[in-house]
């Protein structure tokens, strides 16, 4: 069964703290009718420190959508092969081992996706399939596994790359003064990410089972509004409690497969602010400390959108892991309202199933969905 081995993460190296944050607010929106409820929910978020990809001066300059855009590629370009090739060794992979990249990004637009670019440019196999996903903003990263799962375990034997690459600071709209866009100033941070699912052997978590919820009638309550200037964040005030419609997929889903969603031995949770891990605790019936990467994914870097849940698996890897067995829970929530949603259990070193000489693996590939055909 295909296993999640342990994430790359990188951020960049200009770090904003709360104060920085707090201090910009009442200097940028002095005159702001809504300040005092702007600077609480700030406050509020839990995040002490944020990455960006540039100094503050010139994140909160505005050259325009062209210039953010372009900068978004030679950021992504900079960035993305050292944190691929830690995935990589992470894996004890190479690059031509790798069947499927699943690229994930809602902060920049590329045609075509960077998966082209690291096909030439980082020893990929031509024949590599890209998924590039784009639209499902946080949740992405959650989507990202479960695409990964699924190709690994359609083509038995093969190896899927996820991608994550978030510059939310790009994203900064300064004559954007609504609540909901204020707050996020406050929130998102910029990360790198990458991991490996193999289709066989490793350690890390091996995924079981998944499934997707779009809770109906939410698709306005995030969302992008698409200007000239660029990408506008829109945030509903209704956001921080969609736990009480989202808590029960992530239930209906583990009890499809006989499990109690409130009694696993780790989970992994998009950090989408403190409320959204909060809400779940009370939901699922779950202490606080079970949510404890999350929680310092938030605190550490913000809200990095599609990193998250890589981000906090590192960290369950950076504490030693954890019994093989163990059964977890993985959740990417986003822009729908929608949860992407892992059951899986921990394994250590599974023994991995060679190809036989005479088959290479992408040359199985294509018998198989030849088959399926």
């Amino acid at each position: 069964m295909p296993v999640l081995c342990r994430p790359a993460v990188a951020v960049p190296e200009h770090t904003i703290t709360l104060e920085d944050t707090l201090d910009l607010a009442r200097t940028l929106h002095a005159g702001h009718e809504q300040l005092p409820l702007v600077l609480r929910l700030i406050e509020n978020t839990g995040v002490a420190t944020r990455q960006l990809v540039q100094p503050i001066e010139r994140t909160l300059a505005h050259p325009g959508f062209e210039a953010r855009n372009t900068t978004y590629e030679t950021e992504a370009k900079a960035r993305v092969p050292a944190v691929v090739a830690e995935a990589l060794g992470n894996a004890g992979l190479q690059a031509r081992d790798i069947d499927l990249i699943v690229y994930v990004s809602c902060t920049g637009f590329m045609m075509p996706s960077l998966t082209a670019w690291m096909i030439n440019e980082l020893g990929f196999r031509s024949d590599t399939r890209q998924l590039p996903i784009a639209q499902l903003g946080c949740a992405a990263g959650g989507a990202a596994i479960n695409r990964a799962h699924d190709f690994c375990a359609a083509y038995p034997g093969a190896n899927a790359l996820i991608v994550a690459c978030e510059f939310c600071s790009l994203c900064y709209q300064p004559t954007d003064l609504t609540v909901g866009n204020l707050l996020s100033n406050g929130l998102f941070g910029d990360a790198v990410a990458a991991a490996v699912v193999r289709g066989s052997g490793g350690t890390g978590v091996l995924l079981e089972h998944n499934g997707c919820h779009l809770v109906p009638g939410t698709e306005d309550w995030i969302a992008y509004q698409v200007r000239e200037t660029g990408f506008h964040f829109m945030l509903d005030k209704r956001v921080p409690g969609t736990m009480e419609q989202l808590a029960p997929a992530l239930v209906g889903l583990a009890d499809r497969h006989g499990r109690d969603a409130g009694r696993q031995d780790f989970y992994i949770i998009h950090a989408g602010g403190p409320r959204i891990l909060d809400d779940l605790c009370k939901h699922l019936d779950v202490v606080p400390d079970m949510f404890r990467f999350s929680r310092a994914t938030l605190t550490e870097h913000g809200n990095i959108a599609s990193a998250v849940v890589l981000d906090a698996l590192r960290r369950l890897f950076d504490e030693g892991g954890t019994a093989p067995g163990a059964r977890g829970l993985i959740a990417g929530f986003g822009p729908g309202i929608t949860a992407e949603i892992s059951l899986g259990s921990w394994t250590d070193d599974a023994p991995r199933t060679p190809l036989s000489p005479q088959t290479p693996l992408h040359s199985s590939l294509t018998s198989t969905a030849a088959v399926a055909r």
